[in-house]
């Protein structure tokens, strides 16, 4: 569930979506570039497709970002509904950022998780007993703690995509291959999703 409200109009008379933008953040554009600016930071992103206008706009009940075209081709619908929920995820992120918790399972060869040195890469050594210890990469603007005496990781940020890729990483670092997962349940599994901290989260 989105804090942004985000509505359709005028479907057959052309493309028309517009996300409320709330009063503690800031977008501006910049010819491709989008930058949202909020209470946690700062993100930027080029957006750009033919025929597809984005522009920041005052209302009677505040300021909007308006996706616009006169066409209704199917790939510039799509492409407005993509650039949509990207922009809508700018906002929520720098006014409360994302969080993804990741639970530590391990019944046969007990794991150890932990940051790399450089921390930039999640670190899980003694994974079915293996002597070399896998790396999962940590996304730019992604920041990875290691809770519950190492049973929980928690992966936060601003940049939703960062955070989600960073969280599949870790997760698809333990995939088990060439074992029976009915009886091998060893890995890191995602548990959790949610917008801000862990306590009072809204999920996502």
């Amino acid at each position: 569930m989105v804090d942004s409200m985000e509505k359709a109009k005028g479907e057959g008379k052309g493309i028309y979506y517009s996300i409320p933008i709330p009063e503690a953040v800031n977008v501006t554009i910049e010819g491709r570039v989008v930058k949202v600016t909020g209470p946690k930071g700062a993100l930027t992103r080029e957006l750009w497709y033919p025929r597809l206008s984005i522009e920041v706009v005052e209302t009677g009940g505040g300021t909007e970002v308006v996706l616009k075209s006169e066409s209704t081709r199917k790939s510039i619908k799509a492409m407005a509904g993509t650039y949509r929920s990207l922009i809508n995820n700018m906002i929520i992120g720098t006014g409360k950022a994302f969080f993804y918790k990741l639970k530590v399972l391990h019944a046969h060869f007990p794991m150890q998780v932990a940051l790399t040195k450089e921390g930039n890469g999640v670190s899980i050594s003694n994974f079915l007993g293996e002597r070399k210890p896998r790396i999962a990469k940590v996304a730019e603007g992604v920041n990875v703690e290691i809770k519950s005496n190492g049973t929980e990781v928690v992966v936060s940020g601003m940049d939703k995509v960062a955070v989600g890729q960073t969280s599949a990483n870790i997760e698809q670092t333990t995939r088990i291959k060439g074992y029976d997962s009915r009886v091998f349940q060893d890995g890191i599994y995602l548990v959790e999703k949610g917008i801000g901290s862990e306590s009072g989260a809204a999920s996502t």
